[in-house]
């Protein structure tokens, strides 16, 4: 094929910087017991970052010992699957494998022809394990009609000597050379694959006439019998990373360190009592999960589920209750008031790191906007009750910190010390989660209709934190911790609860220390 190392259009996509998922067509025999034909092939297509599809040429009844039958549906029903792909989804790349007869390789060129995928891997299906000829002459001369269509043909060394006519046995340069005029014949490039050499070593190479490229890849044997399907395997990861921007020897240098990965796996999986199949996972369960990642909405609730302790310990606090009731002694409460502002102070600081190490300019505004809040506002409506005639001054922060304030700052501080973002967060979130709970509630009545009187005795105090603003504000809070939590890794996200259960703790003591504090 003269356009064979033609850019695939969805190359141009990925280079823009758009994600981009190739979608990769296999037209191929099934293996029911899933270790080669189409079922290999789909899982090969996803293990290597694609969207398999497929389009059946032949269903086989076989298992890891052997193939016992074999059923071809008509050419017209296969042909009716692959018009029904072609007019609904771009097809990126095709890989073909097993056609067992004449008519359906005419008719799977007959497509190629006018459909002209940008990327095309055959892997010529012609000779068994065993030996024998899988196809009849006519079927074999029609498969060598067939084969300049592709961009890449990928012969074991039984079908590169078939396909050739030349006796190559175990010897790697015979079938180099081979390839080679392989590769010149067919006009497209050849992979030639050294499973079947005798020995420790078993190695691949691409060879490519019209480049005058001949680059072979190296590889010691596997210790396994579990090999069963590893050539549709590979066809199937080649057609997959070429149509996903890799070039050629990229595309081979990369499919065979997975396909060797799984291989080494292959043991793990104990499929059958034959030659079972490569474990096409292994890597990606290995690397991965295959938990699902949580959702940042389920997050929000479980860990505020998991303080339930910590919140219903606040709301039983005398504190609290003489709060919402008016009967609290003004002295706690200035003395609360004193502890906050000191608080309050610190905590801008902390704010403003988060604001400083943001991920995204949205964060960063959020935080910073948040730290020029617990300033502007909340600290202003403190001195009006700590120092009224002059405002925010020094006196504002004359009182000696209580220990339930150092140790929550100094808890916030450790956080923005590490400098770990998603942590500190979720250190910082507890302030503004507990005490727009407690406001909107306080303002609800649900602790007594009298926390809703205007008259009384710390009214002001209530509506702050039964502000609207202030509950959009912890909602914004909230969102950006959970998102923060369901991207980050298991080990990442323990350590934010931890922080933010802790920062929970804290909010508890800071609430009990008026009353518990000798004033």
């Amino acid at each position: 094929m003269s356009d064979r190392l033609r850019v695939p259009s969805s190359v141009s996509a990925a280079r823009t910087g758009a994600p981009f998922i190739p979608r990769v067509l296999s037209i191929a025999g099934s293996d029911p017991s899933g270790g080669a034909g189409i079922q290999a092939d789909l899982k090969s297509i996803s293990a290597n970052g694609g969207f398999g599809m497929a389009a059946l040429t032949a269903l086989t009844a076989q298992n890891t010992q052997g193939v016992r039958d074999v059923h071809v549906p008509p050419v017209s029903f296969l042909r009716a699957q692959l018009e029904a792909l072609a007019v609904d989804i771009q097809i990126d790349a095709v890989k073909i494998g097993m056609l067992a007869n004449e008519d359906v390789i005419v008719e799977v060129g007959r497509w190629l022809a006018e459909v002209r995928p940008e990327v095309v891997v055959i892997d010529p299906v012609m000779v068994a394990t065993s030996g024998d000829r899988l196809l009849d002459p006519a079927a074999e001369d029609a498969l060598r009609r067939l084969l300049p269509l592709a961009h890449l043909v990928t012969p074991n060394l039984r079908e590169l000597a078939v396909l050739t006519g030349r006796e190559i046995g175990e010897e790697w340069d015979a079938a180099l050379d081979a390839a080679e005029q392989l590769s010149l014949d067919l006009g497209t490039a050849v992979l030639v694959k050294g499973g079947h050499l005798a020995g420790a070593h078993t190695p691949d190479a691409l060879v490519d006439a019209a480049r005058a490229l001949r680059q072979e890849f190296p590889g010691s044997r596997i210790d396994t019998t579990h090999t069963h399907g590893t050539g549709c395997s590979l066809s199937s990861a080649l057609a997959t990373r070429r149509a996903s921007g890799e070039d050629w020897p990229t595309a081979v240098a990369s499919a065979r360190a997975w396909l060797r990965e799984s291989l080494e796996a292959a043991d793990e999986l104990q499929v059958g009592s034959g030659s079972g199949p490569v474990h096409h996972f292994a890597g990606l369960w290995a690397r991965g999960s295959v938990m699902t990642r949580p959702q940042a909405e389920q997050l929000a609730s479980d860990w505020w589920e998991i303080i339930r302790p910590i919140r219903d310990g606040i709301d039983e606090l005398p504190f609290i209750r003489a709060l919402a009731d008016g009967t609290l002694a003004h002295a706690p409460f200035v003395f609360y008031l004193a502890q906050d502002a000191l608080y309050l102070r610190e905590y801008a600081r902390v704010l403003a790191e988060a604001a400083r190490i943001a991920p995204t300019s949205e964060e960063q505004a959020f935080w910073a906007g948040s730290a020029q809040g617990a300033i502007a506002g909340e600290l202003e409506l403190h001195a009006s009750w700590l120092t009224p005639a002059q405002g925010i001054t020094a006196e504002t922060f004359a009182a000696a910190q209580a220990p339930a304030t150092t140790a929550y700052l100094d808890h916030l501080r450790a956080t923005a010390f590490d400098g770990d973002y998603a942590v500190l967060i979720a250190a910082l979130l507890p302030c503004f989660w507990l005490y727009s709970d407690l406001g909107e509630r306080l303002h609800a009545g649900a602790f007594g209709e009298y926390a809703r009187d205007p008259e009384h005795p710390y009214a002001s105090w209530l509506a702050t934190y039964a502000d609207p603003a202030f509950a959009e504000s912890t909602q914004q809070a909230i969102a950006f911790v959970a998102q923060a939590a369901a991207s980050a890794s298991p080990e990442m996200r323990e350590r934010m609860l931890r922080a933010f259960t802790a920062a929970s703790q804290h909010e508890l003591a800071f609430f009990a220390a008026p009353l518990t504090v000798a004033l």
